[in-house]
């Protein structure tokens, strides 16, 4: 049986066969038909246009079809019927069939309800607050606002300029507020304005927020909307705080908000966000730059008391300089610390010779100004790495990738990322991974502009790129080792790898680096490193199938594809083809998926790959099974067995053989469906192959009960739940 058709397909493709037999049947009156088997006309139409929510009884679909052969019948049109069969051969088994998908479908309902369970609410509970600013200041009338508005519905919407304090007031205020939600609280940084512009898309939130709620990703169901159900499922009758940071616009955030009135959404953002006020009842409460007073006392806290009262009238000059920007202002109070030596009067002197002006929304605040100085101050090889962090791909970085960005040894980049870290112009999020504001990282791409030439700006990318592809590729195939593998450059002078010893450790890089290796599959290919480009979505691609992420494999291999175009090798463009098309499948796109299938094998038959041809329509002929259209798909299969056979492939031929014995049981052949299965079992066996066994072994249980042989059934599917069972034991005890 093939793995991945849903319930929703399976129904939808019998109500597509309803309707295009009585279309070919001369198209008899939906009223007049509705009356013979019971129905009314809405229900009778709802059947033919595919949007009932589950499978009609029997003796319906029985009646629908009689009265449709009959009206061809009567009118001379049973040549023009694509299925002749009568309703045993055909109608009864395609309808069983639908009683099997929705009957697993109700057990997996079932499971993800007892997943739901499992998460309690007193093993699990997620603290993804990062920590409060030491040394908040001020803001206490916003703070007041949003203790008040917490007790009504709504999400709470903080927004104002960048480097106004958004997320410093949200993540503060949650602290506070926490013992209100003592089933946990999670954070998610959207990311909205960073300067690479790859935002994180609500599908990619939803999948980490389901991570945080400790559900496996092997449990995610299938589709953006059922894990946003799944969700808001798990936080119902919870208390819970979601903080949702830097968004872009509504729409990116508005499927992340708790569906439950115990739980409350934090959202931060630069633009106002009306809709979500509009539509979603959210409460505004906009930040503006800090009153004078709440700018001194935050300097104040940061530099004592004593120090300040000391200076008023270079206190003055600095507040106006960083505009009371409390970003601004924190920069210059970490300088300032570090040097005790200085007069604040020297430093205000030393500030008001910076270069210029950032332009924040409708306000000018002297922003490079203040980092000007800051940056000024770094040792040489912590201005350049500052410089060069501002090229990275992603929206984090660890020790491995900035030594490879910079050229230089992982001993080596620890105290420069320090010495960065002091100074406020990074942050270290967790142990050993570093990132920027928006507007830090905006100023060091400026930086590097100036300082660094365009050769040395290449290079730094290029050491980049190296790092993540060549760990990238180890990772994959200790992930997936029966990959067929790619040839891949020698990496460059100056990269530093990561060592990955076993699957697990690769599986937790991915997971790590994955937005990272994203970001890098694109800019390679806007930049021109076509190479990089393709070679990084293959490496990342079993990672996303593996957890689902169907919409970011689907874009990296679209990338794949444009990048194998520009570099006119036809090889690779129809592997990347390929790979599209068993994404667009994978993540149930099929009508995107037959395009670059067929490009595909078009290619490889005029390379002819007699190898890489039978996988291809193998492929195709899984994505005809996954439609219903058996006979189709059997073509396909049919076809790659003998390619299977010329190309001297011992596990395609097995593969091929499994697929037409499927084939030939949905359509009611089930006698040539054992023949076939058990020739698959054979050479499964042979190869020791026990995934695949377990397949045959559920095909020949499927057509055994076809062929009313009830013992071989059962003694078929023992076997498979056997191997199945025996597969999981191993994976548990670390076996192979």
């Amino acid at each position: 049986m093939p793995t991945g058709s849903t319930a929703d397909d399976v129904l939808v493709q019998l109500c597509h066969d309803l309707r295009l037999l009585r279309e070919q049947a001369g198209g008899p009156s939906v009223r007049t038909v509705a009356l013979q088997v019971g129905l009314g006309k809405s229900q009778m139409g709802a059947i033919l246009n595919g949007t009932i929510r589950r499978p009609p009884e029997w003796h319906v679909v029985r009646g629908l079809v009689e009265a449709f052969y009959k009206y061809a019948h009567d009118r001379g049109r049973e040549e023009r019927l694509s299925i002749r069969s009568g309703l045993d051969e055909y109608w009864r088994p395609r309808y069983a069939m639908v009683e099997h998908a929705f009957s697993q479908s109700a057990r997996a309902r079932e499971r993800r309800s007892r997943t739901v369970a499992q998460v309690d609410p007193g093993t699990v509970v997620p603290r993804q607050l990062p920590p409060a600013a030491p040394h908040f200041t001020g803001r206490s009338a916003e703070l007041a606002a949003l203790s008040r508005a917490a007790d009504a519905c709504g999400p709470l919407l903080i927004t104002g300029m960048a480097g106004v304090g958004k997320t410093t007031l949200a993540v503060a205020w949650a602290h506070q507020a926490a013992h209100q939600f003592p089933d946990g609280q999670l954070y998610v940084n959207l990311r909205g304005f960073d300067p690479s512009g790859l935002a994180m898309t609500p599908a990619q939130a939803v999948r980490g927020l389901l991570e945080a709620l400790a559900v496996p990703p092997r449990m995610f169901p299938p589709g953006f909307e059922a894990q946003v159900g799944l969700y808001r499922s798990l936080l119902s009758d919870r208390r819970l705080l979601v903080l949702l940071d830097n968004a872009r616009d509504a729409e990116q955030v508005r499927a992340l908000l708790p569906g439950s009135p115990s739980c409350r959404a934090v959202v931060t953002s630069r633009v106002e966000l009306t809709g979500l006020v509009a539509a979603d009842g959210a409460y505004p409460v906009a930040l503006d730059v800090l009153p004078d007073l709440d700018a001194r006392q935050m300097l104040a806290h940061r530099l004592g008391r004593d120090r300040v009262n000391d200076e008023p009238d270079a206190v003055d000059q600095l507040i106006a300089l960083c505009g009371r920007l409390p970003m601004a202002l924190a920069v210059v109070a970490a300088r300032a610390a570090t040097r005790l030596d200085f007069s604040l009067s020297a430093i205000a002197e030393e500030m008001d010779r910076g270069l210029g002006a950032f332009h924040l929304g409708d306000s000018s605040i002297d922003v490079r100004a203040v980092f000007s100085w800051s940056y000024r101050a770094l040792s040489r090889p912590a201005a350049r790495l500052f410089r060069l962090l501002g090229l990275h791909a992603g929206p984090g970085i660890g020790l491995g990738a900035a030594a490879s960005l910079t050229g230089v040894s992982v001993s080596e980049v620890g105290p420069l990322l320090a010495e960065l870290t002091r100074a406020h112009l990074i942050a270290e999020s967790s142990p050993g991974r570093y990132g920027f504001h928006d507007l830090l990282r905006a100023y060091a791409i400026e930086m590097a502009d100036v300082a660094e030439t365009e050769h040395e700006r290449d290079a730094a990318r290029r050491r980049s790129l190296d790092h993540y592809l060549h760990t990238a590729y180890a990772a994959a195939l200790l992930v997936s080792p029966q990959r067929t593998q790619i040839l891949v450059e020698p990496v460059s002078a100056g990269v530093t790898l990561e060592h990955l010893t076993d699957r697990d450790e690769a599986l937790r890089w991915f997971t790590t680096e994955g937005a990272v290796l994203l970001a890098a599959a694109e800019y390679a290919g806007k930049a021109g490193n076509d190479t990089h480009a393709w070679q990084l979505s293959w490496a990342v691609a079993d990672f996303l199938e593996l957890r689902g992420h169907f919409d970011d494999w689907i874009a990296t291999q679209r990338l794949a594809v444009a990048a194998a175009r520009r570099l006119a090798n036809p090889e690779i463009l129809a592997r990347m083809l390929l790979l599209l098309g068993n994404a667009c499948w994978r993540g149930g796109r099929y009508d995107d998926a037959l395009p670059p299938l067929g490009d595909a094998l078009e290619v490889f038959r005029g390379l002819g790959d007699l190898a890489w041809q039978a996988r291809t329509e193998n492929t195709l002929g899984g994505l005809m099974e996954r439609q219903g259209r058996f006979a189709e798909a059997l073509e396909y299969a049919n076809r790659s067995l003998d390619l299977y056979r010329a190309a001297g492939d011992p596990e395609g031929q097995a593969r091929a053989h499994n697929s037409i014995g499927w084939c030939h049981c949905q359509l009611g052949d089930y006698q040539q469906a054992v023949d076939h299965c058990r020739q698959g079992l054979d050479r499964y066996q042979e190869m020791n192959d026990r995934n695949g066994q377990a397949a045959a072994w559920d095909s020949l249980g499927y057509a055994h009960h076809g062929l009313h042989q009830y013992e071989q059934a059962v003694s078929c599917y023992e076997q498979a739940l056997g191997l199945v069972r025996d597969k999981i034991g191993r994976a548990h005890a670390g076996t192979p």
